[in-house]
């Protein structure tokens, strides 16, 4: 593999809750040489978002028989719903070149850190906590104790920032864009 990207390799990303880490993987996949792997959850779908697209939305049993069956090649529970990576979807991708975007948490990267598949990881910060938790409210999809759940667990996540390839910090999303792309070698690709 080398960086230009022309082997395919997965793309990790994590980051705590509204870090800019969706953000980015959307930016990124408007990129030619890059798709993104959609994971499958046992949670229910935000507003605007689409199945299949977004996510693959399950129940809480046929995750289970994916998890039996050996469908996913990471899984974990977060904010006290099931997230999965499909197997199936990393291989065809790979397969053909493409360099394959994850956002995953934590749990997920450390699986498949041991997955030896050729991979680079990013993680997203945010510029502060406050910041963090103000952009946490301005989205207005979580109650407020769903909030509180999510912003205690944030500081757990961040602890482990320093085990990824790269640490970015999202206080510019055009700068911070701008820098992954030149991490992985990917010229920026027109807005329009």
């Amino acid at each position: 593999m080398d960086s230009t990207g022309s082997s395919g390799r997965l793309v990790v990303v994590s980051g705590p809750t509204a870090s800019g880490k969706s953000t980015l993987w959307r930016r990124l996949v408007l990129h030619p040489q890059v798709g993104f792997s959609v994971s499958a959850t046992t949670r229910q779908p935000r507003p605007g978002e689409v199945d299949g697209k977004d996510y693959f939305y399950v129940s809480n049993e046929r995750f289970q028989q994916m998890i039996a069956n050996g469908e996913l090649l990471e899984h974990a529970m977060v904010h006290g719903c099931y997230y999965g990576t499909l197997r199936s979807e990393i291989q065809k991708a790979l397969h053909v070149g493409l360099n394959i975007v994850l956002e995953i948490d934590v749990q997920g990267f450390e699986q498949l850190r041991q997955s030896g598949l050729p991979m680079v990881s990013v993680f997203v910060k945010p510029p502060s906590m406050e910041i963090l938790a103000a952009r946490l409210r301005e989205r207005g999809s979580e109650t407020e104790e769903q909030m509180a759940r999510r912003l205690s667990i944030v500081e757990k996540e961040m602890a482990h920032a320093d085990e990824y390839d790269h640490v970015v910090v999202n206080d510019d999303l055009e700068a911070m864009i701008q820098q992954v792309h030149d991490l992985l070698g990917l010229e920026m690709q027109n807005q329009s």
